[in-house]
């Protein structure tokens, strides 16, 4: 068995050095790519983008002639020596170099650009996301084939019966190939004529016509056409991501951080399903408010903790813009599960009233790095646990690093039916 490689090349003549100059410098992206997301907007994850890194640790290994021994040399003539003289070695037996700089690490100027594939690799692989569900994140939008006439090649299962039969017979007809029946019935003329002259010319025209089928053939590998696809994006869906979080006093940089990775996540999986996708940013203290992104994230709010607000605020923005009939909704909501004894029941009432109207709507609690994520017992948990049970959308985890950020996305990933619940 021979195998033919006839993929293209990749455009870049220096693609393997590029790998593996991102192999070697892993730790040093994965910092860089960190350092980027805490500056980069949700909505510019699926953009690559220019990177710094520190040029301590990117000199490539070379062979180099070891210090100490003894060695000959032939040097030009200089006035401080002559032939036969010995130069003395430097101070301390080493060659002379150049004095350091400074200290410490500092970025010398030195900036990658990542192209959107690569950046996403690296920000999934930091996630420490499953291998299948990074291939369903990364790749491109969807498409769907459709029928777009026909082709000399492709595969046998594509075959186009009718069109390789009619542009058959075409050819036969206009090559004059002799029809099966006309061959049939001067074979039959032979049989009963009783003229040996004339046998012997209806033999040689039968011999001729025989002949001429066989260089002829029925069906010819020109005659043979497969049916052609194109592949189009699927029909412009609409998707709005509603960002609810908690930005009282108890919620710190770590948890902030937590949440904007489940952000980026789950908008990066919407932008994968949907053509259009608008996100809605709601933060929340005693009272809440819509702001834009920098104000969602760095924006500084004290006070006490009402989620009731956010989910009232939530309502009422999808009652003004977002009619469910025409998009699909996604809530999003971050919190460290505090909340006001006296504002339990509201926010039960809200969140049932929200949930039908939701295709999901994800929880996540967060808490401090090396803190227990298998058992929450805060106020916000205890009345959500309850809910759950009675409708199924919701889907409720607690994070305390980003390595647990996937298990909510766990139930996205998953193929199922329109009707089929999700399991929380």
């Amino acid at each position: 068995m021979h195998i033919v490689d006839r993929r293209l090349n990749p455009r870049g003549k220096s693609l393997e050095n590029r790998q593996r100059f991102l192999r070697r410098m892993k730790g040093a992206v994965q910092q860089a790519v960190k350092r980027s997301l805490q500056n980069r907007n949700i909505r510019d994850v699926l953009d690559g983008g220019e990177i710094s890194l520190p040029i301590d640790g990117m000199a490539e290994p070379s062979f180099r002639r070891g210090e100490g021994g003894i060695a000959d040399h032939i040097l030009p003539g200089n006035r401080a020596f002559v032939e036969g003289d010995i130069i003395p070695r430097p101070p301390g037996g080493k060659g002379g170099k150049p004095k350091d700089a400074g200290e410490g690490d500092g970025e010398d100027g030195f900036r990658f650009v990542l192209t959107r594939e690569e950046f996403l690799d690296v920000f999934l692989d930091d996630l420490e996301l499953p291998d299948l569900a990074k291939r369903r994140l990364a790749e491109t939008e969807e498409e769907t084939p459709f029928r777009a006439g026909y082709s000399v090649s492709g595969s046998p299962s594509n075959i186009a019966v009718g069109r390789t039969t009619k542009l058959a017979m075409m050819r036969r007809v206009a090559l004059g190939r002799p029809r099966r029946e006309e061959i049939e019935a001067l074979a039959r003329q032979i049989e009963e004529c009783e003229d040996e002259e004339s046998r012997l010319a209806l033999e040689a025209k039968l011999k001729s016509l025989t002949e001429k089928s066989r260089r002829i053939p029925y069906i010819d590998p020109l005659d043979v056409r497969y049916r052609r696809f194109e592949n189009e994006p699927k029909p412009v869906a609409k998707a709005v991501m509603f960002c609810l979080m908690d930005v009282s006093g108890s919620m710190s940089e770590h948890m902030k951080d937590l949440a904007k990775r489940f952000y980026l996540l789950l908008y990066l999986f919407l932008s994968k399903r949907y053509k259009k996708v608008e996100i809605v940013f709601i933060r929340h203290t005693d009272r809440a408010e819509e702001v834009d992104e920098e104000t969602f994230f760095y924006g500084p709010a004290t006070g006490g903790t009402l989620v009731s607000s956010a989910l009232a605020a939530m309502r009422a923005i999808i009652a003004a813009r977002f009619d469910p009939a025409e998009w699909n909704i996604y809530g999003a909501q971050a919190s460290d599960g505090d909340n006001a004894h006296s504002d339990g029941n509201l926010t039960g009432q809200l969140l049932r009233e929200i949930l039908p109207l939701c295709q999901y709507f994800a929880y996540i609690e967060v808490g401090e790095e090396g803190g227990d994520s298998s058992v929450s017992r805060s106020p916000l948990w205890m009345l959500y646990d309850g809910i759950r049970s009675e409708l199924p959308p919701l889907s409720m985890r607690k994070v305390c690093r980003r390595s647990e950020i996937f298990p909510v996305f766990h139930d996205l990933f998953q193929k199922r039916d329109a009707q089929s619940r999700v399991t929380p």
